[in-house]
């Protein structure tokens, strides 16, 4: 690879272990494991490649994606949960506010089993012990990355947990603060006029698109399988395109599930021509490796060639880039993959 890439990584984001995971009906042993970290850490030294921690990330820079309120939820949670009599090993919601409950004034509970409905959109987040600690330095990590882009590079974040389906101020599938989201305000607090999100992770960026939803100066453009088979479920439609003053800055590129190289490399040049078009002067990459064909909770199949083909594609644009790690779960393939996709990058 001809590049000096550098990684943000600090080992304590390992300490984040998720005991289990609600699939199907059944309880089944949580696939983001600090296993995957290893793996894609393991893959950068192979490569050669600089590791540098990140340093940690403070209030006010968490503050410029995500509510006060809920910060201090995810800061608290689990000891608030382990003075509750009865409970169990990690903080999960049991139930959710809904739009009827929504649309007649429903307001945050003062209990820990209440609030913990109230910022997370399922089971699938777990917070336990080194859940906070984890996330702020994988937010960390995506900062880090954003200023070497800032300074007209490129960078990786290995960002774990991950953080694209992180709203402003609710948790969901696997995610507690949204690293790309981060990295994108970064760049426009750093003089990046206008900033494209590409994620091309197998689900929809749900929380990064509500994020960016009325805002013209961040295009958000996600390459992803059909939502209504599939994680996130209800968004992620081709006829989202924003709203406001965002109106036409969203562009969801979704996909028959089962699609495999020729379909996602053709959505992800539709998208590079549309981020072309909005004239990005730099790119947070979301990077997802669970469009993979050996993915356990496969949407897509895509090819270790498929994934440097995409590498490929996307340094093509040659914009300062801050790549930040979001899924992909199959830890037996996707140091590989990340060695193909930053290979083409980098070329």
């Amino acid at each position: 690879m001809g590049t000096g890439m550098k990684v943000f990584w600090d080992d304590r984001q390992l300490a984040h272990a998720p005991r289990f995971f609600l699939q199907r009906g059944h309880l089944r042993p949580h696939f983001e494991v600090p296993a995957r970290a290893e793996a894609l850490l393991a893959a950068c030294r192979r490569m050669g490649l600089e590791i540098a921690a990140p340093g940690d990330a403070d209030a006010t820079a968490l503050g410029t994606v995500h509510a006060p309120d809920y910060l201090d939820f995810l800061r608290g949670a689990l000891t608030e949960w382990e003075a509750m009599p009865g409970h169990g090993e990690e903080v999960v919601p049991n139930m959710h506010p809904s739009p009827e409950m929504l649309a007649q004034g429903a307001r945050r509970s003062t209990t820990i089993i209440g609030k913990t409905g109230w910022y997370t959109a399922d089971a699938a987040c777990p917070i336990g012990p080194g859940t906070w600690e984890a996330s702020v330095l994988a937010a960390a990590g995506a900062l880090a990355a954003a200023e070497v882009a800032a300074g007209g590079g490129s960078a990786y974040a290995l960002a774990r947990p991950p953080g694209h389906h992180a709203y402003a101020a609710r948790a969901g599938g696997h995610c507690y603060l949204n690293n790309a989201a981060l990295a994108a305000e970064r760049l426009r607090a750093r003089g990046a006029g206008k900033v494209a999100v590409l994620d091309i992770d197998s689900h929809h960026g749900n929380g990064t698109q509500g994020i960016f939803w009325e805002r013209d100066d961040v295009l958000f453009v996600s390459v992803h399988g059909d939502p209504d088979r599939y994680y996130p479920w209800y968004v992620g439609h081709a006829d989202e395109r924003g709203g406001g003053m965002g109106a036409g800055f969203n562009l969801n590129l979704p996909l028959a599930l089962g699609s495999g190289d020729p379909e996602w490399l053709e959505a992800i040049g539709t998208g590079l021509g549309a981020i072309r078009d909005f004239g990005a002067e730099a790119l947070v990459v979301s990077l997802g490796f669970d469009a993979s064909k050996d993915e356990p909770l496969n949407a897509l199949s895509v090819t270790e060639d498929g994934f440097a083909r995409a590498g490929d594609a996307i340094g093509g644009l040659r914009l300062p880039t801050a790549i930040v790690q979001e899924g992909g779960y199959a830890v037996e393939v996707i140091g590989g993959l990340l060695e193909r996709f930053l290979t083409g990058f980098g070329r």
